[in-house]
């Protein structure tokens, strides 16, 4: 039986039965043996602490915490500088919403005291009405009221009007409108102011007309003027009056009140700030409406 068996395996599978007789024994041998510790002189550079085309050494300080040290110092140097900035925005900012508030507010006590219709001729005899306050150019007029007789005060106040047109237009290149309206138009004719204000800055203009109507705009601005009673013509004599500077913005309306105590430095410095933080009115009108209307309340 042995014998029939032999001869019946081909002799490859022979073979092959023995080899892994010898082989399998030897495998689970080598399976239990320990696994095979790394080299640990070999050390792999850290990607994160060196940057890209860096030196070892440069990794070395970074690793030290020197790389660490330079970004905070250097967070901290743009967080004060991003504050400082921040801040000082913030302060004009909010130098600037209160004036237009103040302005806001002088507005709706003036609107219906200050300022109103009025008709007048200039010194070269054409029609000037409240019409020629506005314009689209943001351009402010400033009125003063007055007479070509006065000795003192208003030659006075016209050359501090022209040292603050002066300053405005030097320092800030802020251009006004400026308007001389005579208290005394009995008096003063056209060619008489236009003779008159020669004398003075050479952009301001001169306003006259008939009685009844420079009483109108006296009245409209709330200007205060007497003349003695009883004066005959070609009689000499002195009117008494008002001594404010009335500024008016771009639309016409009431703005600011510059008595006779500002100086022409003070008084340049209000109109510049005004002028500046100037808001039409339909723009007011719109950030009352937005989300941020709260603010412009």
């Amino acid at each position: 039986m042995f014998a029939l068996t032999k001869a019946t395996f081909p002799k490859r599978q022979l073979l092959a039965a023995r080899y892994l007789h010898v082989a399998v024994p030897r495998l689970n041998q080598a399976s239990k043996s320990e696994p095979k510790t790394p080299d640990s002189s070999y050390k792999k550079r850290p990607l994160s602490r060196v940057a890209i085309g860096g030196s070892q050494d440069h990794a070395k300080k970074f690793a030290k915490g020197n790389g660490i040290e330079f970004a905070s110092w250097k967070a901290v140097v743009l967080l004060l500088v991003a504050g400082g900035a921040f801040t000082w925005w913030f302060a004009k900012e909010k130098e600037k919403l209160r004036l237009q508030k103040e302005v806001e507010s002088k507005r709706g006590m003036g609107k219906p005291m200050i300022g109103g219709n009025f008709t007048l001729v200039d010194q070269e005899n054409r029609p000037f009405t409240q019409e020629n306050l506005k314009n689209d150019i943001k351009k402010f007029s400033i009125l003063y009221f007055g007479f070509t007789h006065c000795p003192d005060v208003c030659p006075d106040e016209l050359d501090k009007l022209g040292e603050m047109l002066d300053e405005l237009k030097q320092k800030d290149n802020i251009e006004l409108q400026p308007l001389f309206i005579t208290c005394d138009p009995a008096r003063d004719s056209p060619e008489i102011i236009k003779q008159y204000l020669a004398d003075f800055h050479p952009a301001i203009m001169g306003l006259t007309g008939s009685w009844e109507a420079v009483k109108n705009v006296c009245k409209k601005f709330r200007v205060y003027f007497s003349t003695p009673p009883d004066v005959k013509p070609g009689q000499d004599y002195l009117v008494d009056h008002s001594i404010f500077f009335y500024l008016m913005d771009s639309e016409g309306q009431f703005v600011d009140v510059i008595g006779k105590e500002v100086d022409a430095k003070g008084g340049a410095e209000r109109i510049r700030k005004h002028v500046e933080t100037f808001v039409p009115q339909a723009e007011r009108e719109a950030r009352k409406e937005s989300w941020l209307g709260f603010l412009y309340k």
